[in-house]
């Protein structure tokens, strides 16, 4: 951050306008983590998901028997992090007789995000039971994530073990099992398994590493932000050799050093 700082500091000086230093540099770190990190979410994206849900609230609001739209509101709810709702809205299909695989592993997620772990682990245990290599080891996937995160090392280890076999190429299901090895005190397993989420990484088709980018850069997170405050500085410097060209100085002329007069025309 003291990087990108200095930029704008030096960018506000050479354009004499904060408000462009600032869209600049915030434009240029957009730009620079769609191609490298991919952090930052994509507004555009973001935008159509914010007017699907809107729609289909709309929708719910005049037939709330819609159940394929209670199942397209909640998946979105999810992947916002909104789980309690998506609860809200997917229970109503699996008490009218949803028990498809896909129905039962959502609404475990929602229930896993809303706190209730005892519903949302039997849920998935009744779509594993069903199908249990459902979407590659996307049950284990979401097992793994939240037994970590509520510090069941043992379970989320055999979760995601699990899931390496199901999911041979996954990044993120082996930084989510480094954090476990980690935590429990497994240390040189956990950097093994680092080293092989970046080779796996490395090594897949750009669709995909576009989709687990940012669990590579958890791999190893040095590479990523070498290579954004390396385009940073290399931004600034060229922005700021054109600058000395195109923006006059306080004289009214150009920094630029003047072109040598021709000898026909000298007097």
């Amino acid at each position: 951050m003291s990087s990108t700082w200095l930029v704008y500091i030096l960018l506000s000086g050479l354009t004499r306008s904060p408000v462009l230093s600032a869209v600049l540099v915030l434009g240029f770190l957009w730009v620079a983590d769609r191609y490298s990190v991919g952090i930052l979410p994509s507004p555009f994206r973001a935008l159509k998901r914010w007017q699907r849900a809107s729609y289909l609230e709309r929708l719910l609001g005049t037939n709330p028997h819609d159940r394929r739209a209670r199942y397209e509101l909640a998946d979105l709810w999810v992947a916002r992090g909104r789980y309690a709702a998506a609860v809200e809205v997917l229970k109503p299909n699996l008490e009218a007789g949803d028990d498809d695989v896909a129905t039962l592993y959502l609404l475990g997620v929602a229930y896993l995000g809303a706190g209730e772990v005892a519903r949302g682990e039997l849920l998935l245990e009744e779509a594993a039971k069903q199908e249990p290599g459902y979407q590659m080891g996307a049950i284990d996937l979401e097992r793994g994530r939240w037994r970590l995160a509520r510090k069941d090392l043992k379970g989320a280890r055999e979760a995601l073990e699990r899931l390496r076999v199901a999911r041979p190429g996954t990044v993120e299901g082996r930084v989510l099992l480094a954090r476990a090895m980690d935590a429990d005190g497994r240390d040189a397993d956990a950097a093994l398994v680092r080293e092989e989420a970046w080779k796996e990484y490395v090594a897949a088709p750009s669709f995909q590493r576009r989709r687990e980018r940012l669990w590579a850069w958890r791999a190893r997170p040095g590479r990523p932000l070498a290579y954004g405050a390396a385009l940073l500085v290399a931004f600034a410097l060229g922005f700021s050799v054109m600058s000395r060209v195109s923006f006059p100085s306080r004289e009214g002329y150009y920094d630029a050093a003047p072109l040598a007069e021709d000898s026909d025309y000298a007097e």
